[in-house]
């Protein structure tokens, strides 16, 4: 294949030999010949460093006879490049085997993110979807953060979430909140409820330090959200050109600690009609710092970004983000955003009771 073939690695060989030939220097430049068959072992695999280390050994060879090297000389050359080139392709043997074992363990991953973190449709009953998940380990290709949206009998349901740790533990964890949500969406008329199955399962399965906070949202009825929020970072909401948090109206501690605090959640009920938007995300997002150890000004970035198409918004946003930590992310980072088409119902007339403002931008 051309594609296999080691081109670079052949030109620098071929331009050392006519570098020798120009100077006369006999075997002065046939140690760097060597250079070819260890930037093969980068770049190619254990039939091209070879190809590449016997061209060098050959063209040693005669490098060495026209410049009149003692034969002592010419073989120390030689052997030294032979061992390097043996050398070289072990290495790229070894190599090529640890990137089939990534690309095998990538593969695992990312059917274990699809099993768990399930592809959301671009639209759910009256609403269109967008979803954006980065995770920390790009290698693995999943995280901690979760989330789901699923159409119920008792409407329209979906959480985000963060476990905390990280690793197999968070991944596991996540996967158990996903598993009851969906099981208790469908089975509670009460989203309260929804969220006492997961606090229960939770309690039986979670260490005495572990917890995940998260958002629980349901859409029971025409113009109308409800809200859980479970010490989870507040939901943005877009109304009119003007971005608001959505705080609860009593703080509740995160999934897992109920029995610690004694504290319940609260229903928070907002109105939700034609043209609105929520913006549901972790902390891997607003926590998130470039350089200057600035966090992201995520309401501001919503603010600018915001359009018609919620996969527009997502991906600028995204794009956005990852400019903002120079294109690597430290930490798991999720973006679910809903929008009611204009035409689904009237428009809002106010906002939603105990939201503060954050940001506004011109319409």
């Amino acid at each position: 294949m051309v594609a296999a073939t080691p081109v670079l690695p052949i030109l620098i060989v071929c331009g050392l030999v006519l570098v020798d030939l120009a100077g006369g220097s006999g075997v002065t430049w046939v140690p760097l010949l060597a250079t070819g068959p260890a930037l093969a072992a980068a770049t190619g695999g254990p039939r091209g460093v070879l190809c590449v280390g016997l061209l060098s050994a050959v063209l040693g060879v005669s490098l060495g006879l026209r410049g009149g090297a003692a034969d002592s000389e010419l073989a120390v050359a030689l052997a030294s490049l032979l061992v390097i080139t043996a050398a070289c392709a072990a290495t790229s043997a070894l190599r090529i085997r640890r990137e089939q074992v990534l690309a095998a363990v990538r593969s695992v991953a990312e059917a274990a993110q699809h099993a768990l973190l399930q592809p959301i449709p671009a639209t759910v009953g009256p609403f269109q979807v967008a979803v954006r998940y980065s995770a920390a380990a790009a290698e693995a290709r999943i995280g901690g953060d979760l989330y789901a949206l699923v159409s119920t009998p008792h409407g329209v349901r979906l959480i985000v979430g963060d476990v905390r740790g990280k690793g197999l533990p968070a991944v596991s964890t996540a996967a158990l909140v996903v598993g009851v949500f969906r099981e208790a969406a469908h089975d509670e008329p009460d989203l309260l409820d929804v969220v006492a199955r997961i606090e229960r399962s939770l309690a039986r399965n979670l260490g005495s330090d572990d917890f995940v906070t998260a958002v629980v949202a349901g859409y029971p009825r025409d113009g109308q959200l409800e809200v859980v929020n479970c010490g989870h970072a507040p939901p943005l909401l877009v109304r009119d050109s003007v971005v608001v948090a959505v705080e609860p109206d009593r703080p509740a501690p995160p999934l897992g600690l109920r029995s610690l605090s004694g504290e319940a959640p609260a229903l928070h009920v907002l109105p939700f009609t034609g043209g609105d938007q929520l913006l549901l995300y972790t902390d891997g997002v607003t926590e998130a710092r470039n350089h200057d150890r600035e966090f992201y000004p995520l309401a501001e970035g919503l603010a600018r970004h915001t359009c018609d198409e919620p996969v527009d918004t997502v991906t600028a946003l995204h794009g956005e983000l990852q400019d903002h930590v120079g294109g690597r992310l430290h930490d798991d980072a999720a973006l679910l955003l809903l929008r009611m088409p204009a035409m689904a119902g009237a428009p809002a007339t106010a906002e939603p009771a105990g939201a503060g403002r954050v940001e506004s931008c011109s319409p």
